[in-house]
């Protein structure tokens, strides 16, 4: 027995894919398409079908052509097909166009993307974050005809800021994105106070592709971590920060940002910048990689690309290839190895070589320490607490009134010791790399 979509909460849709460039094979739009599945499943959705139009170029009026969308029309209304989802971006006229010839919801892959983070948003900057970028990709597409807005029902692409805006012109909307603009800079600014005393310590962010299993394995790295992991896209939106203790210092932080993806929509990265900031900040960066994905080289140029994008121009990346145990060929490895020779290869569900990855983590952070040594007095308390507490004492000896230190320090910190040595008048120093 079937249950029905207004039964289960759940619409039932329609994907529509678009074959027009010949420098991508038709398997890589049908793997585009099982993606874009995965997106509308996650934002609650039924996937009916999948269309893929043979076409030279996007025609302007409908993307798909009258006719495919007059024949598109027919099994909408056969199926009572509550939304159909174009993987190409439409444009505001294409929209409104087939809206009319099919006479149900009709959205893009963007507009899809910008559901799913009005569903996953929790944390108040995160709302923000994800009513701006709304916001801005409705701003282009208001009109008098928004009949599916008008209908007052929930479901995909009504979510947010949209069901608000039958009554609102292009000012109004205007005047609230520079109102989420400027509260998005206080948020980001009070963060910025808020982690200044973090600048001392490393940092590692994790980064990948959504669903490569970054949050499965900041969990496996950090027990008491209680990252939220799941198999759907977009999991984790909010950035969590955790301790990581590693051999070579104390304290080590690791930070889970947002999964990226294929067309992330722009107004996603510049409304998240201020949540990215932990991967600009970072020492280094964990690229995870579900090796077991079929196209998952080309996430990996997704997610360099993205980086690129969001600002980050270093080349301190680690690649995690996960998922190893789900591999079916294990030869793939064996190649991936020659290629990436500091590469880290793991399951983070089953914890298969979590230990090496640590290992891995300990020499990357070690490259960023430099060994001093440091002389003062032994009545110059605040200065000997402070080389405990932030950097890591490899040797310590008295000499008559004076305490000798040899420590290890972060790169980051050398400023801020140099300068207490300054400070102190009853000190006196001699730091020297070693």
């Amino acid at each position: 027995m079937t249950t029905s979509s207004s039964a289960t909460g759940r619409e039932k849709a329609i994907l529509v894919g678009l074959s027009s460039q010949p420098d991508v094979p038709r398997t890589l739009v049908e793997e585009y398409l099982a993606e874009l599945a995965f997106l509308a499943d996650t934002a609650g959705a039924d996937v009916l079908q999948s269309i893929i139009q043979e076409k030279k170029q996007p025609d302007p009026a409908t993307c798909i052509g009258r006719g495919k969308a007059e024949e598109l029309a027919e099994t909408v209304k056969d199926e009572s097909v509550d939304i159909v989802i174009f993987d190409e971006d439409l444009t505001p006229v294409q929209a409104r166009n087939l809206e009319r010839i099919l006479e149900c919801k009709v959205i893009d892959r963007t507009g899809l993307i910008l559901q799913i983070f009005a569903i996953r948003a929790k944390s108040s900057q995160a709302k923000m974050q994800v009513e701006l970028a709304q916001l801005e990709y409705l701003l282009p597409r208001l009109s008098g005809a928004w009949t599916h807005l008008s209908k007052q029902k929930g479901g995909i692409g009504t979510k947010g800021p949209g069901e608000t805006q039958i009554e609102t012109d292009r000012r109004l909307v205007r005047n609230r994105i520079a109102a989420l603009k400027k509260k998005l800079r206080a948020v980001s600014l009070q963060h910025d106070t808020q982690t200044r005393g973090r600048m001392t310590v490393p940092r590692v962010a994790l980064v990948g592709y959504t669903n490569a299993g970054k949050s499965t394995l900041m969990n496996a790295l950090c027990p008491e971590a209680g990252a939220h992991a799941e198999n759907r896209l977009f999991a984790t939106l909010d950035t969590k920060t955790r301790r990581l203790e590693l051999k070579i210092n104390k304290l080590v932080l690791l930070s889970d940002t947002v999964g990226f993806i294929r067309k992330l929509p722009h107004t996603l990265v510049e409304s998240f910048k201020s949540t990215l900031d932990e991967v600009l900040q970072a020492d280094f960066l964990l690229h995870v990689i579900d090796v077991s994905h079929p196209s998952f080289e080309e996430q990996m140029q997704v997610v360099r690309q993205t980086l690129s994008e969001i600002g980050v121009k270093h080349d301190h990346i680690i690649e995690v290839f996960n998922k190893i145990d789900s591999l079916a060929d294990t030869s793939v490895l064996t190649d991936l190895r020659s290629r990436y020779p500091e590469a880290v290869f793991i399951s983070a569900i089953r914890g298969l070589n979590i230990s090496a990855l640590k290992e891995s983590i300990s020499d990357h952070v070690a490259r960023e320490f430099r060994v001093r040594k440091v002389r003062t007095h032994v009545s110059n308390y605040k200065l000997i607490g402070y080389l405990y507490d932030n950097t890591e004492v490899i040797e310590k000896k008295h000499v008559e009134e004076q305490v000798h230190l040899t420590i290890r320090v972060h790169r980051n910190n050398l400023k801020q010791i140099d300068a207490l040595l300054k400070a102190s008048s009853k000190s006196s120093h001699a730091p020297a790399d070693s």
